[in-house]
């Protein structure tokens, strides 16, 4: 009897979360986006009277729609923690984001584990696989401005120039502060032997969790957003000047946050897992460790030697935690910064007792 009980008690919550599941992508893709693209089409003359407040409520819709898309992970059990340096009081400054790539579903635990962050939600500007474009979601994005990049030998060099170019159009005119990209240019089962290949021929460390991160758009970045360049660095008063002692001006970007995801066991996450939620309950983790921007070069082979040496960390970061299940042991300064606002609710059962809650 108590295993019927059982039984019936584990049925009703797959039939209670394919329902909720269901109503959330419903919501989305029914309602949500298309209110979304109705206001920015009947609200164009808002735009043109008043854009700062045009791209205020555009900002919010879009952080509403964000947070659909990580209630599809929370309610299949899918929660972030996150480690390393508290990035919340950056929040109101630019920053430039650096993230290793393993799958699709890195840009969902992004949005979920960023939902709590102040303002940078509806204040951030994705560089993302052009095939994304094509996706329920890419109209949305398209509006909002993000730069949807192609990869290959072919596309490279007129691709940079299109980025230059957006990000002059449209990242200081829509009051964007963050910028998020994948300097790997592809997903690590992807690049993984190419990049082994190169390391080898070129005597650079061999790395198996994430790959060698591509100069060309993270130079960009740097060059067009960053503040006035001092002998090759990025200006040295962008990271130690609060925005209110600079006036309406803006400075330029202050900040590069990298980003390590790692997935337990290293099996990474597409987004269908997210979206159908077939996968059984899991803890996705995220470190974040912050640079001010003086500290980062500019030109081609100090900023090279800089990146690699970010992927090298981010190497050893993975392989330590794969190894132990903690991210804190690696440096005595990283230690759990905060938890994703979806994340309260759940338990942190099997989890490891000195991992911390805040």
């Amino acid at each position: 009897m108590a295993q019927l009980l059982e039984g019936a008690r584990k049925l009703g919550w797959v039939l209670f979360n394919a329902f909720l599941r269901f109503i959330f992508v419903f919501i989305n893709n029914c309602v949500a986006i298309p209110s979304y693209c109705l206001y920015c089409i009947l609200l164009q003359p808002l735009r043109i009277m008043d854009s700062r407040y045009f791209w205020h409520i555009e900002g919010i819709m879009f952080k509403w729609m964000l947070a659909m898309v990580s209630l599809w992970g929370w309610v299949a059990g899918y929660t972030v923690m996150e480690w390393g340096d508290d990035v919340r009081p950056l929040s109101e400054e630019e920053a430039m984001v650096i993230v290793n790539h393993q799958a699709t579903g890195d840009v969902c635990t992004l949005m979920m584990c960023l939902q709590d962050k102040g303002t940078v939600v509806r204040k951030m500007m994705w560089l993302m696989d052009h095939v994304f474009k094509y996706t329920n979601f890419g109209l949305v994005s398209l509006i909002h401005g993000d730069f949807f990049i192609r990869q290959g030998k072919a596309y490279r060099d007129k691709q940079l120039i299109y980025l230059k170019d957006h990000l002059d159009r449209y990242y200081r005119s829509r009051d964007r502060k963050w910028i998020v990209l994948f300097p790997e240019g592809g997903f690590l089962r992807k690049r993984r032997e190419t990049s082994q290949a190169f390391a080898k021929k070129n005597s650079l460390p061999p790395l198996t969790h994430v790959t060698l991160p591509r100069l060309g758009a993270t130079q960009v970045i740097l060059k067009t957003l960053g503040p006035q360049q001092e002998n090759g660095s990025l200006g040295k008063e962008a990271s130690t000047m609060h925005p209110s002692q600079s006036g309406s001006k803006p400075k330029g970007l202050q900040w590069v946050v990298d980003v390590t995801i790692a997935y337990p066991k290293a099996r990474p996450m597409d987004i269908q897992t997210w979206i159908f939620g077939y996968r059984p309950p899991t803890v996705t983790h995220v470190h974040y460790r912050v640079y001010p921007i003086k500290e980062v070069p500019v030109e081609t082979k100090p900023l090279t030697d800089w990146l690699y040496q970010r992927f090298v960390e981010k190497e050893d970061l993975l392989a330590h935690f794969y190894e132990t299940g903690l991210y804190s042991l690696l440096s005595p300064s990283f230690s759990p910064s905060s938890l994703s606002p979806f994340l309260s609710e759940l338990s942190l059962s099997g989890l490891s007792p000195s991992i911390s809650e805040k």
